[in-house]
């Protein structure tokens, strides 16, 4: 199937094509069909389900004494785990992984492997640890031609400079992301790379036209191919785009809504970043300070726990910017905020 099929489409096909090779008991195939299962499933954000598909894509491809599928089945269930916020157990699979596939001789599914742990190192903040390896992806992506892999790591590049402030670089990579996705017709690509430049004219620019356009360019795409997280995370940006722009009513709305997306496909980062900007815009709208420093000091133990430390760290601003400071001690929270 194409790289643009919808999300719909991958599932049904793939369960599909798993049954019949389940009736003949070719494990190989059970295992190939297993991994495309799981995956729909998990951008789909129905993770119980995902969870169960790549362990049982694991068996099969044991089964048939398979190394290459083994360590597809590693790296999804790694990435699942990323998804879920369990990142010691993401940094497990995506290690076993990209030595399986090392083994194995199969360099993509390394190459993916390693990316994973990349992207897990980005999302905790630990840039330093993980941008020279973005950059080794990157040259080795361009070099075999992997137009898919070579715009992931143009936007992880791209998001680490836009959030050390490197606005002009980030602009950069975002737009040779976007137009590199364009080229190789990989939408889904295309709609990350628009929200990262939306992002970017957002805080630089202050231009809130062009920053929703491009959001709504973005949006169409993942409604069609059916991508759950990321229209989330889409619904979470249009949010940022109006509390930027001191439209606090807007950013509430969107903020709850993609908080409920977030949580209904259990994805704690988005969650975690919702629940921040929701926080903030209420505090705007003239919430009691008292609730605001409680509902931030319960973000900031949860952050804490998942290891998310450039997300930590924007609770510690919104605390300041907001002036509502010190905050409580995670033992001393209200029941409600400690209970989240």
């Amino acid at each position: 199937m194409s790289v643009n099929s919808s999300l719909t489409e991958v599932l049904d096909k793939g369960i599909e094509e798993l049954r019949a090779a389940e009736r003949t008991g070719e494990h190989g195939e059970m295992a190939r069909c297993g991994l495309a299962v799981a995956e729909a499933f998990r951008r789909l954000g129905r993770v119980a389900e995902a969870d169960a598909a790549w362990k049982a894509s694991y068996r099969a491809a044991r089964s048939a004494g398979d190394i290459g599928a083994m360590a597809w089945a590693l790296w999804s269930g790694g990435t699942l785990a990323r998804q879920r916020g369990s990142l010691a157990l993401a940094y497990r699979l995506l290690r076993l992984a990209a030595e399986l596939g090392e083994r194995g001789g199969d360099v993509v599914v390394r190459g993916y492997s390693l990316a994973g742990l990349a992207e897990t190192g980005r999302i905790q903040g630990d840039y330093q640890a993980v941008g020279e390896l973005h950059e080794q992806l990157l040259a080795e992506a361009r070099r075999r031609g992997e137009a898919r892999h070579t715009v992931w790591a143009l936007e992880g590049i791209a998001q680490m400079h836009r959030n050390t402030g490197s606005y002009d670089r980030a602009l950069a990579l975002f737009e040779e992301a976007a137009e590199t996705a364009e080229r190789a017709d990989d939408r889904r690509g295309h709609a990350w790379a628009l929200r990262g430049i939306a992002d970017v004219v957002s805080v630089r620019d202050g231009d809130v036209e062009r920053a929703l356009e491009l959001l709504t360019r973005g949006e169409a795409v993942c409604r069609e191919m059916k991508l759950s997280s990321a229209l989330a995370y889409n619904h979470k940006m249009r949010g940022n785009v109006h509390y930027r722009a001191g439209q606090y009513a807007q950013s509430r709305d969107l903020y709850s809504r993609a908080l409920a997306e977030f949580e209904e496909m259990n994805e704690p980062r988005g969650t975690a970043l919702s629940r921040l900007g929701l926080a903030k815009s209420l505090a705007r709208l003239g919430r009691d300070p008292e609730e605001t420093a409680a509902e931030l000091a319960g973000l900031r133990r949860d952050l804490d726990r998942i290891g998310l430390r450039h997300a930590r760290d924007m609770v510690d601003k919104a605390t300041a910017e907001l002036g509502v400071g010190p905050l409580p001690d995670a033992g001393s929270l209200p029941e409600r905020v400690a209970a989240r």
